[in-house]
């Protein structure tokens, strides 16, 4: 989705490479987005990888706060790390053996892959996500829901830290939630959004 974090909060600290006045054209983009190639017809956005300090708290928000269901587990103890698959998935779709599970997992769209390397939730020191604001290249991922307001009326009783609630910014209607490790989640609804937009 849209980098709405600084439109919508009015932030001044861009980088200079994206203050120009505006955009680009559209017959420049038609010019620039090629049609794919029939080489890329089976390729899919697969998987966002976010790092979590703790497993502990960062499975429950993912889970219970954001309602995505663990699609399969991967210990790793050569790498001393686990990988947690999550989201929006049906649960009886979901193979039992752990190849099958791991292929089935593996060809779902948008999915999240939460890495745990094995002891992080004991280092006090260590923050994945502190970029205080500062542009560092990563934006954030997006969920559609069918009511923000509710949506954040949930988050809301669930202890959510929130960047933006729908009332703020220069946009209104879309939230900005962060889990556990600060990573931010836009919160949307697209019929609103398509309104806002055209």
């Amino acid at each position: 989705m849209l980098n709405w974090q600084y439109s919508a909060l009015g932030s001044t600290n861009l980088p200079s490479t994206m203050s120009s006045p505006s955009g680009l054209s559209d017959a420049e983009v038609k010019a620039l987005c090629q049609d794919p190639d029939a080489d890329t017809k089976d390729f899919i956005v697969q998987q966002i990888m976010f790092h979590m300090k703790d497993p502990r708290k960062s499975l429950p928000f993912y889970t219970k706060v954001l309602g995505m269901r663990l699609l399969q587990k991967l210990d790793l103890p050569e790498y001393r790390l686990s990988a947690y698959f999550v989201g929006y998935e049906n649960e009886s779709e979901i193979p039992s053996g752990d190849k099958e599970r791991t292929e089935w997992t593996l060809s779902r769209k948008a999915t999240l892959e939460l890495i745990h390397n094995w002891g992080t939730e004991n280092n006090p020191d260590l923050k994945y996500n502190d970029s205080k604001d500062q542009f560092n290249g990563f934006g954030h991922i997006g969920l559609n829901v069918p009511d923000v307001d509710a949506a954040c009326a949930r988050f809301e009783k669930l202890g959510v830290s929130f960047k933006k609630r729908p009332e703020d910014g220069r946009t209104k209607g879309v939230a900005f939630i962060k889990d556990p490790d600060g990573n931010e989640i836009e919160i949307l609804n697209a019929t609103a959004m398509a309104e806002v937009l055209h």
